[in-house]
Order: C-alpha cells, then sequence, then structure tokens
C-alpha cells in the first residue's frame, strides 16, 4: 500500500528545529516529522525549501544554523520533480488566488501528486484552500497505519 503524501511547507519544516516555546502549533509539527520517521507518511517538497529554510534559520539563529539545516538535510526531504502538470497547477493557483509562486509551488506539489499540503499559514489556507489539497498545522492528523515491510 502506497503511503500518504504530505507536502509540509517551510512555515512547518522550521517547526522541527526552531525552539518550540516560540512557535506556535509546534507540537503538531513535531507530529507531522514523527509521521514521516516512522514511515506513516511520505514527504515531498519542492527543491526550494532549503532556500526558505536557510534564509530564515541564518538569519534568526546565525551559531545553529550549521547545525540544523545540516540535520534537516541528513533527514531525507525527497525533492520533487518539477513537471508541466507541477509548473501549471502551481501557476493556476497563482492566477486564481493571488498567492505567491514559492506558496503555490508546494501547493501544486500536493495537487501534481495527489497529496495535502501541510501549512502553519492560516492566511493562505482560507485564500486558497479552494483548490483542495491543503491543510492548516493544526488541523491535521497522522494516518494510523505504517509501511508493510
Amino acid at each position: 500500500m502506497a503511503l500518504p503524501i504530505v507536502v509540509p511547507d517551510a512555515s512547518v519544516i522550521l517547526k522541527w528545529v526552531l525552539p518550540s516555546a516560540d512557535e506556535p502549533d509546534a507540537a503538531q509539527a513535531q507530529l507531522v516529522r514523527t509521521a514521516v520517521l516512522e514511515e506513516r507518511v511520505r514527504v515531498l517538497v519542492p527543491s526550494l525549501w532549503i532556500y526558505e529554510v536557510g534564509n530564515t534559520i541564518s538569519r534568526k539563529f546565525p551559531t545553529q544554523a550549521a547545525d540544523w539545516l545540516a540535520a534537516l538535510v541528513k533527514f531525507g526531504l525527497q525533492d520533487a520533480p518539477r513537471s508541466e502538470k507541477w509548473l501549471s497547477n502551481a501557476l493556476g493557483l497563482v492566477s486564481r488566488f493571488g498567492c505567491t509562486f514559492y506558496d503555490a509551488a508546494y501547493h501544486a506539489v500536493a495537487l501534481s501528486n495527489n497529496g495535502v499540503f501541510v501549512t502553519a499559514d492560516s492566511r493562505y489556507v482560507q485564500l486558497a484552500g479552494g483548490a483542495g489539497s491543503v491543510i492548516a498545522l493544526g488541523d491535521w492528523r497522522a494516518p494510523n497505519h505504517r509501511r508493510e515491510r
């Protein structure tokens, strides 16, 4: 059985390493991370994730940046392949909802791969929720099943 696909954006991935006292829904983000580690979901992300996450970490936490980014890279997030379908979905989201291409890139990965885009940006969920395949981090629930070995 194929694992459900989850597309966490930078707002979720950052919560995997940032101090949790400062982060709303940090516990929920850790549940996403745990579901990945326990192989209950498969993660796909657009390749821009490292630049968005790296930008925030290196500016706000320069002394921890190298360690935190190295840990996230070792985590093995799988870059989603860019395709005509992905690009069409991303451009359609930008056109329809007036969102940034950055946000649309994550959402388009979910739409193109029958997955769900998980974001801590509730404004984006309200804006583009009508396209489907997007959920606010606080509303995300991990699947209970694990991959058969």
